[in-house]
C-alpha cells in the first residue's frame, strides 16, 4: 500500500476530488496548510500599503491506496491540480507497512 500526499492549491481541490471520485477512490484526509516552494511568498496590497506574505495557504491532501492504483491517483492528482503556474504543488507517495479500521480491526487491503 501506498500513502499519496498531495499540497495543492485550495481552489483546486474540488477538482481533486471529482478526479479521485472518478477513479474510484474511496476516501480521504484534506488538512488546511500553508508554506511555500520556490516562489518565496507573494507580495500583495492593502488599504495602499504593500506587504509580504510569506507563506502562501494550501491544502494538502492524503489517500492510502493500493500499490497497482498509486500511479493512477498520482497522475489523477496532477492534472486536476495543475494550472502551469508556479506554486502548482507537490505529490509524492510513500509504503504503508499497516493500516487498521478502527470501527472493525480490518487490517490491510481490507481495512482500505
Amino acid at each position: 500500500m501506498k500513502l499519496i500526499t498531495a499540497i495543492v492549491k485550495p481552489y483546486r481541490l474540488d477538482e481533486v476530488k471529482t478526479a479521485l471520485q472518478e477513479i474510484g477512490v474511496h476516501g480521504l484526509t484534506v488538512t488546511e496548510a500553508s508554506g511555500y516552494g520556490r516562489q518565496r511568498g507573494h507580495t500583495e496590497v492593502y488599504r495602499g500599503a504593500e506587504y509580504q506574505v510569506d507563506l502562501v495557504p494550501k491544502v494538502r491532501i492524503e489517500v492510502v491506496v493500493e500499490d497497482a492504483a498509486a500511479d493512477d491517483v498520482i497522475d489523477a492528482v496532477v492534472k486536476a491540480a495543475q494550472t502551469g503556474k508556479i506554486g502548482d504543488g507537490k505529490v509524492w507517495a510513500v509504503p504503508v507497512e499497516t493500516v487498521v479500521r478502527v470501527r472493525t480491526g480490518e487490517r490491510g487491503p481490507d481495512a482500505l
